[in-house]
């Protein structure tokens, strides 16, 4: 039976993301809700089109995200002062308090990857899938260029 590379990929994707969730729950935040703050933080103000666009998702989900961290008063929406009919989004303190947490979860991450392959084979995997991400038409949310993470690595 032939293996294939991508399974590989995704189950991958899918253990880190397991353990990222549960570390996450020290904090009461799902990880596509931590995304969306860390986003945020580098685009605010924003609208939720501009965060659907950054994530590729439909306006609708975004809507329903935004829902959820606006009634836990992590963001909040004001109307657009030129264009009556769109809102932007913005961290409140709280959010923002929340981004080192989420960030530090990131960190704990990195560091399980590091443990796992080793530092050097760490370090291929996160370019090897920032460049398949990249070809593929993917960007961090909010960036133009790469910027790092508060440890150094890239978004």
């Amino acid at each position: 039976m032939k293996a294939y590379s991508m399974h590989y990929l995704l189950h991958a994707a899918d253990l880190l993301e397991d353990r990222l969730r549960r570390r996450l729950a020290e904090a009461d935040i799902q990880p596509r809700q931590a995304r969306v703050l860390d986003a945020l933080d580098r685009m605010e103000p924003a609208s939720q089109i501009a965060l659907a666009r950054a994530f590729d998702v439909t306006p609708a989900s975004m809507s329903t995200m935004t829902a959820r961290l606006l009634d836990r008063k992590l963001i909040t929406r004001e109307t657009h002062p030129e264009a009556a009919r769109s809102n932007l989004l913005r961290l409140t303190a709280r959010g923002r308090d929340l981004l080192a947490e989420i960030h530090a979860a990131w960190t704990d991450m990195d560091r399980l990857i590091e443990t796992e392959l080793g530092a050097d084979k760490a370090a291929s995997l996160a370019e090897l899938t920032r460049q398949l991400r990249d070809s593929l038409g993917g960007r961090a949310p909010g960036a133009d260029e790469e910027s790092p993470l508060p440890n150094g690595t890239p978004r």
